[in-house]
């Protein structure tokens, strides 16, 4: 483990996946400390609430120590450095996602010239589940339960019924 360096990795987790738990949990083998950072998301129309987006990310990371859940808004920039983080962790699924991270870790260096970025990919079983696919696929009356925690498929069921007018 890195002497005491700090790792934030962030993003919107609406909802978080198994994908996402999964490179929480090889960044908490890397980091003495690893801050998983949940954008407040003004650009995006999330599913989720900020608060039960926080609430499932907290409950996804608890067994690991090191990890806590923490919410942003704001430049990210502005998060990292007021945390004393060194390094930002994002996950890499496949060859589509490195155009866009490539850049975004370019636009970081030059914000924060001391802050490294450190793609992580998932395991296998994880790579090709998004957040996007598990809303469309809840969102459509399909099964998601191989894709997310327990208790975030519960969550999403009850947020696409009550979605739906089936729960008040």
């Amino acid at each position: 483990m890195a002497n005491d360096l700090i790792a934030v990795y962030p993003g919107t987790f609406d909802p978080i996946t198994l994908g996402h738990e999964d490179v929480v949990r090889r960044a908490a083998q890397l980091f003495s400390q690893v801050i998983v950072a949940v954008a407040a998301g003004h650009h995006k129309k999330t599913m989720f609430s900020l608060e039960e987006r926080m609430a499932m990310a907290r409950e996804a990371v608890m067994a690991y120590p090191g990890v806590q859940v923490a919410s942003f808004d704001g430049l990210m920039r502005d998060f990292v450095v007021a945390r004393g983080a060194k390094a930002m962790v994002r996950g890499l699924r496949a060859v589509t996602d490195f155009d866009y991270e490539f850049q975004l870790a370019g636009m970081n260096r030059s914000l924060m010239p001391d802050v490294e970025t450190v793609f992580l990919t998932p395991g296998d079983k994880y790579q090709f589940i998004s957040s996007t696919f598990v809303r469309e696929i809840a969102t459509l009356g399909g099964e998601v339960d191989k894709f997310v925690s327990p208790a975030v498929n519960q969550r999403l069921l009850e947020k696409v019924s009550r979605l739906a007018g089936r729960i008040p």
